[in-house]
């Protein structure tokens, strides 16, 4: 079945009687964080190496029996066991509903990659109702503002709040890269400290997001040549297409909201402060000539093409990196036409 949002939680501490979850998504850190939750959560404090089996997706392919005979499998040393299957796909689906049809308590923990809806394995575990199906998709928004701000809370610190902004605009795809990025910040503002933009710029790596956020800025501007340059330094530094293009989506949602509240009649300075989230200061300069360029509705239309270009590189086999590619130059040369 699937599980609703208010019952996570309370489901990663205590699966109960539940037989076995899939995790699934583009998070991978998330996914990590969630499973590792479940193990503890299925062993206890102890947590004995001999009641849990990890399988992986070569072995499981290569004996279809071989999960089966793990949920059957009894613990030497007494107390539920759990099989961790890692990096499942629908070619073993059958092989996971065989497990899970094995008699015991034995819990099955499943862990996959992106899967659509009415995918085999998803739709496995989402009709069956001694089973749970939990999704790990990239935090955005108030969602991951909320995540980092309780994130920094355990860690011991604070942030102001264009400092917060930052982070949520830099951080987020994974969410073991973010924690990591944040620890390394608390350790530098010190227990009890307060961030600022400048300790975050110091020490959080946004892992091409600043080649990305380069880019973008330059495209909306009309620099075509800057846009492409810095697009392909970001790629060259890991950037993957997907998070381009949302994070064209997010630029352009912040152009429009400026231009909708006016922000063009205001000097480039102030026009990047009172933006939501606010510009810093070294892409003021080409934040006010985007807004000269850019209407609400312009924006808009191109927010459509962006999700166009999204479902491409996912579903059509072209190139990724040459659709989100060609987006950026596209955004550039309409603001340069402009």
């Amino acid at each position: 079945m699937k599980l609703d949002g208010r019952q996570l939680a309370a489901f990663l501490a205590d699966p109960g009687a539940s037989r076995g979850a899939l995790l699934y998504g583009e998070d991978e850190g998330l996914i990590r964080d969630r499973a590792e939750a479940l193990v503890r959560a299925v062993l206890g404090a102890t947590e004995d190496p001999f009641r849990l089996s990890v399988v992986s997706r070569e072995a499981a392919s290569a004996d279809p029996g071989l999960l089966a005979g793990e949920m059957a499998a009894l613990s030497l040393t007494g107390g539920r066991r759990c099989v961790r299957l890692r990096g499942a796909t629908n070619a073993l689906a059958a092989a996971v509903s065989a497990a899970l049809d094995v008699p015991g308590d034995s819990f099955l923990l499943v862990e996959a990659g992106a899967l659509k809806a009415g995918e085999k394995l998803r739709t496995l575990f989402e009709r069956r109702n001694d089973v749970v199906a939990i999704a790990c998709w990239p935090e955005r928004g108030a969602e991951l503002a909320q995540s980092i701000g309780a994130t920094l809370r355990e860690l011991g610190v604070s942030a102001e709040p264009d400092a917060a902004a930052w982070l949520a605009e830099h951080l987020g795809e994974d969410r073991g890269i973010t924690r990591r990025e944040l620890e390394k910040l608390a350790l530098y503002v010190g227990e009890g400290g307060r961030a600022d933009v400048a300790a975050c710029e110091a020490v959080v790596g946004d892992h091409a997001g600043l080649g990305v956020e380069d880019a973008l800025f330059a495209a909306t501007a009309g620099d075509v040549a800057r846009a492409d340059r810095a697009l392909a330094a970001a790629v060259a530094e890991g950037a993957s297409s997907v998070a381009v293009l949302r994070a064209a989506l997010r630029h352009l949602q912040r152009l429009a909201l400026a231009a909708a509240e006016g922000l063009a009649r205001l000097p480039a300075k102030e026009a990047a402060r009172r933006a939501k989230p606010p510009v810093f200061f070294r892409h003021e300069q080409d934040f006010a000539r985007a807004l000269s360029r850019w209407s609400g509705e312009r924006a808009a239309a191109v927010a459509d093409r962006l999700f166009a270009a999204e479902l491409a590189c996912k579903s059509t086999g072209m190139p990724d990196v040459l659709i989100a590619r060609r987006m950026v130059v596209e955004i550039a040369l309409a603001a340069a036409r402009r």
